[in-house]
């Protein structure tokens, strides 16, 4: 966990304690997922805090395991690109624009299921027990918060690429990203009461694609963070490459023997520039993509990676 950044490190950690609470308190009578889950507004058990507290509620082990090593794998590097406090507006916005989407999902499918009995002003002034038959109406989990960093996985790093079960080779990630927009898209047009919130899989990503935009169109809202910010990233890129292709690490370029030594200020002087120029990369990353690269930005982002 050390070298887990602190955002996602701690999302981890209230995401399991959450869910080991559940466990523990369902035995008591307890029902945590029925208190802090998202219940339609129509339900008589929704209340105003459950947009937020939704997402950190789950409903069995797997469906943990597989929230959890998505936020782990694709948190980690997001979180060192853009930092801890541009992370976590973005980790809430999905999640809570996830709900929303669901939300209305789920109000056009009862509605659509009930119009042909009703005039529409019925459903907003149900009896108490029509709003009770709601309750079971309740989403859980973090998928939607998660969709949205997969997203902007792909949006920032869009050739990179990953190796997703059960695909038995490397895709990359905009093809990645893409292909879950029409499985998702696809499973919520095509399948009901299937017990997983697609739209709210959607939603995440779709709010999380506006975020990035908005963000991309005014840099003046960015905040500058330190060199090191998706470094390690980078330096694992350069490592599996290396490992695939089996090549050894190329060792450090050496100066020309014919070559004035530097100063230790002439010295100083060169590394902070190379360090700026990384910097001004990196940003250039967070705030356009990866594509946005020239060739020659490529080079030098890669070529550092292996001094490091």
């Amino acid at each position: 966990m050390r070298n887990i950044p602190t955002i996602t490190k701690n999302l981890l950690i209230i995401n399991i304690i959450a869910f080991i609470a559940y466990l523990v308190l369902r035995r008591q009578g307890i029902d945590l997922n029925d208190m802090f889950g998202l219940h339609i507004f129509l339900a008589s058990n929704f209340n105003f805090y459950q947009p937020v507290t939704y997402m950190f509620m789950h409903g069995g082990w797997d469906h943990l395991f597989f929230n959890m090593f998505a936020l782990w794998m694709f948190g980690c590097v997001i979180e060192r690109v853009w930092g801890p406090k541009r992370f976590i507006i973005y980790y809430m916005v999905c999640g809570i624009g996830a709900g929303l989407i669901q939300e209305i999902a789920q109000f056009i499918e009862i509605y659509a299921m009930n119009a042909d009995k009703f005039p529409l002003s019925h459903f907003f002034n149900l009896s108490t027990d029509e709003a009770n038959m709601l309750n079971s109406m309740t989403t859980v989990g973090a998928s939607g918060a998660i969709y949205g960093i997969l997203l902007a996985f792909g949006m920032i790093f869009p050739e990179e690429r990953i190796f997703i079960f059960p695909l038995p080779v490397p895709i990359k990630a905009k093809w990645f990203v893409m292909i879950y927009v029409v499985i998702e898209l696809m499973s919520a047009l095509g399948t009901s009461n299937s017990g997983v919130a697609h739209f709210a899989h959607l939603g995440g990503m779709l709010f999380g694609f506006f975020l990035i935009r908005y963000w991309q169109r005014h840099p003046e809202l960015d905040a500058r963070y330190g060199r090191s910010v998706g470094r390690q990233f980078f330096d694992n890129m350069q490592t599996k490459w290396n490992r695939q292709t089996n090549r050894k690490p190329e060792p450090p370029i050496r100066e020309e023997k014919n070559e004035r030594p530097q100063t230790d200020w002439g010295y100083n002087t060169n590394k902070k520039r190379k360090e700026d120029e990384i910097d001004r990369i990196l940003d250039k990353i967070r705030k356009s993509g990866y594509d946005s690269l020239t060739d020659e930005e490529k080079k030098r982002l890669f070529d550092q990676s292996k001094l490091n």
